[in-house]
């Protein structure tokens, strides 16, 4: 069945600085069809999605919308021609409700009228599967909840061109179907719809055709029915690759890490961890799950001695082969690292918490290591070696190891950010969403440098969004909701849909496996 083009992207060429961002691409958005963009972290993807939603423009080439060439230089003339945007980071107003977020800044002659505007909105709804109270502040809702916010004000605005980026990225798998169900409610609508994604089954469950960028420049489009994440992955790294995750069975397990009544509150009064107890063992991956906003940070720099811990808790820390056990409670982080705790720390904030955004990828291995110069010098070439090793290993594009960081693209920095912490040879490997941003094919390389890390003895702490990862990478899942365990259950032999269901607290019960 031909679907009538919506958008023709022709010869669409993006520069920064030397850097060729969209190289002429040339691109079809079918109307009744979802397409998934797919590539390599800095392939293009969003760069190009953002041309079309009038955040930048493009420098060569020209843009058609139902067959005619169009100027799109900002947000308003993409709405315009019918074309919106939901990015990954929600842009709403909290203290506002989900209709005051929707109506904002359009321009209506007379009064705002909001008893009209939430009746739209129902219908909206109503027409497509969407769940939402447009009276509800924006504070109280989850982050589904917001995404749809999201969806129906830009469909309230007359949008029947969707582009989302990577919509599921912080979803539970039962909202994940929900998103998807409305996504197909609004296809059979006539819509067209864009999908930004790196989660390969997710591109086979719910696109229609899947397009793919390499290095800027456009490789092609193929029928979702027609191809395999296999042969997506070969199209978007230009070689073979393997997708599988190796996870031995754990060997002489023992206790790295034991977590006893931990409870954190945050600077606000707000209980953060409730009552939490748990313990990580050497040789494994404990994976933890759970919906963003459970605890999962907060939990991760309470061990690394970055939150104060209410009375009562125990963190205990015991280092492979001989040495004594510390307890961490009430520790600074270099009063951790001089009792002779060999921890690894990879957080959530890469630039915020993780390197300096200034300093290249020397100077930031560096920071690791400066401590063991001798008088007024430092040690600069092992944090040089290092940085080199880095960047061969994890393939970091960058002009140099003494470019900023903060220049290089996210899923560069997390590739800066992870290698040099797993080149520590830690006791306890901790990491916040570790493969966050990073395309397949790194994603799979940093898997394979966690299961090394694992037959080594180290615990390896894994905070992760894709449950599917979850359950092919890990040993144990200990799932957070709310800020209290509502279960740890074995990975091997539990499902998807049961972690899902106690991240979301309708499956109470913990089960220790």
């Amino acid at each position: 069945m031909e679907h009538a083009i919506a958008v023709q992207l022709k010869n669409i060429t993006k520069r920064f600085g030397k850097v060729v961002a969209n190289d002429s691409v040339n691109l079809e958005i079918r109307r009744g069809e979802i397409l998934s963009l797919l590539g390599e972290n800095g392939s293009g993807k969003t760069t190009l999605m953002n041309m079309l939603a009038g955040i930048y423009f493009p420098d060569e080439g020209e843009i058609l919308v139902n067959g005619q060439v169009v100027t799109i230089a900002s947000p308003k003339d993409a709405y315009a021609y019918g074309i919106g945007m939901i990015h990954q980071h929600f842009k709403l107003v909290d203290v506002f409700t989900a209709a005051e977020n929707i109506v904002l800044g359009l321009e209506e002659e007379g009064k705002l009228d909001l008893k009209a505007a939430s009746a739209r909105i129902t219908e909206i709804c109503r027409k497509y599967g969407f769940h939402i109270e447009p009276s509800k502040k924006v504070y109280d809702m989850s982050v589904s909840e917001k995404q749809t916010v999201e969806i129906v004000k830009v469909l309230y605005r007359g949008a029947d061109i969707l582009i989302l980026d990577e919509p599921t990225a912080v979803l539970t798998p039962q909202e994940t179907d929900r998103l998807f169900d409305v996504m197909r409610n609004m296809k059979a609508d006539g819509k067209a719809m864009v999908i930004i994604t790196h989660k390969l089954h997710e591109v086979m469950d719910v696109s229609d055709r899947v397009a793919v960028l390499r290095k800027g420049q456009y490789i092609g489009d193929v029928a979702t029915c027609d191809t395999s994440p296999q042969k997506l992955t070969d199209m978007m790294v230009g070689h073979a690759v393997t997708l599988n995750i190796d996870r031995p069975d754990p060997k002489n397990a023992t206790p790295r890490l034991e977590v006893k009544n931990l409870t954190v509150y945050d600077a606000m009064g707000v209980k953060r961890l409730d009552d939490v107890n748990f313990t990580a063992m050497g040789g494994e991956i404990l994976g933890i799950a759970g919906i963003a906003g459970s605890g999962q940070k907060e939990l991760l720099e309470s061990i690394a001695g970055l939150q104060p811990l209410q009375p009562g808790a125990s963190i205990r820390y015991t280092p492979i082969g001989e040495g004594t056990s510390v307890d961490l409670v009430g520790k600074t982080p270099l009063q951790i690292k001089r009792a002779g705790v060999s921890l690894a720390f990879v957080p959530e904030d890469r630039l915020g918490m993780g390197l300096v955004g200034s300093l290249g990828m020397t100077g930031n291995m560096l920071l690791r290591s400066y401590r063991k110069g001798h008088g007024a010098f430092t040690d600069r070439k092992a944090p040089k070696k290092l940085a080199e090793e880095v960047k061969a290993e994890l393939d970091v594009v960058t002009p140099s190891i003494n470019f900023p960081v903060r220049r290089l693209s996210g899923g560069n920095v997390q590739k800066v950010l992870v290698g040099r912490e797993i080149a520590q040879e830690p006791s306890v490997l901790m990491t916040a969403y570790a493969v966050r941003g990073l395309d397949i094919n790194t994603s799979y390389t940093i898997y394979n440098l966690l299961t090394e890390q694992k037959m080594k003895g180290v615990a390896v702490i894994y905070v992760g969004e894709d449950l599917d990862v979850l359950l092919e990478l890990c040993d144990r899942i200990l799932v957070l909701c709310g800020g209290q365990v509502s279960g740890v259950v074995d990975a091997r032999s539990t499902t998807k849909e049961d972690v899902g269901l106690l991240m979301t607290r309708f499956k109470k019960e913990a089960v220790e496996a």
